[in-house]
């Protein structure tokens, strides 16, 4: 199933796409939550229910529906960095031991075809392609074995950086150079785990104004999904929703020779095998 959000008169509110129709879940099955957070908090049983839903759903007229990201206000966004070695080695840092995370503000998330806005006082906005984790039930000390379990679903993401932040300001600015307003785009959809059997093993790329950047498998993951989900929650409490960002592949912007940075009228895609692809646009922050 893919899931998406729509901005309502009432807010946001879960739908699924089918047939490029879009259906609202708690319109079809008013027992179902309307937020896409409840949604994923009933686990398994809870997309069972929305798949039956659907089957029985009338679609939305085209004025009723205004775009959102998949997850509009995630709890946490919980990034990982260098998790991939020829990514590390072209970073110039050895692979990590352990997986090295830093965090993105919610107010980072945009949606498909959203503007990933440059900040005026940025001159290196980076792209990073990413498959992204969508949590369902939540849950702390969660066992690897049984850590797959907790994910919903999957999505493209684009962990978008500004260098000069993250890496030249004293002290280094993770948080300071990833959580620019509209530095998490995600989407298309939500493709819940039932779609993905085997998300260690998807095709993964990046394309900027058609030319491919970033190219490569997520078999490549130094730490995979089970591992990453297991990991985090013996640090913090994981919550329907969250978006875990699992790490890029080589060929990122600021490693090239020359240093490729984006600028505005770019389009940037991320495309990932079974989860389609997420568009976005690249725009100058206005002087409003």
């Amino acid at each position: 199933m893919y899931l998406i959000s729509y901005l309502s008169s009432q807010g946001p509110r879960a739908a699924a796409v089918r047939d490029k129709q879009c259906f609202d879940l708690h319109r079809a099955d008013p027992s179902l939550p309307a937020s896409i957070n409840q949604l994923l908090g009933l686990g398994p049983e809870g997309l069972r229910r929305a798949e039956t839903a659907l089957a029985h759903a009338a679609p939305l007229a085209p004025d009723e529906f205004r775009p959102a990201p998949p997850v509009p206000r995630p709890e946490k966004i919980l990034c990982v960095g260098l998790n991939y070695a020829d990514h590390a080695f072209e970073s110039g840092m050895a692979p990590p031991s352990e997986p090295v995370l830093f965090c993105k503000l919610p107010s980072t998330v945009i949606g498909d075809w959203q503007p990933i806005v440059l900040p005026r006082v940025s001159q290196e906005v980076d792209y990073e392609a990413e498959l992204v984790v969508v949590i369902g039930r939540g849950g702390r000390h969660i066992p690897r074995e049984k850590a797959l379990r907790h994910v919903a679903g999957y999505c493209c993401g684009n962990d978008v950086s500004a260098r000069d932040w993250q890496l030249h300001k004293p002290g280094g600015q993770w948080l300071l150079g990833k959580t620019f307003d509209s530095f998490a785009p995600i989407g298309p959809a939500i493709v819940t785990a039932d779609e993905v059997p085997d998300p260690h093993n998807l095709k993964i790329l990046l394309r900027l104004n058609g030319q491919v950047m970033q190219k490569s498998c997520t078999d490549q993951l130094i730490f995979p999904v089970d591992y990453l989900v297991s990991y985090i929650s013996d640090v913090c409490t994981l919550a329907p929703g969250d978006l875990i960002f699992t790490g890029t592949p080589p060929g990122v912007g600021f490693a090239r020779r020359p240093p490729v940075f984006l600028k505005p009228g770019d389009v940037v895609e991320v495309e990932i095998e079974k989860l389609g692809v997420l568009r976005n646009p690249v725009a100058a922050e206005s002087d409003s």
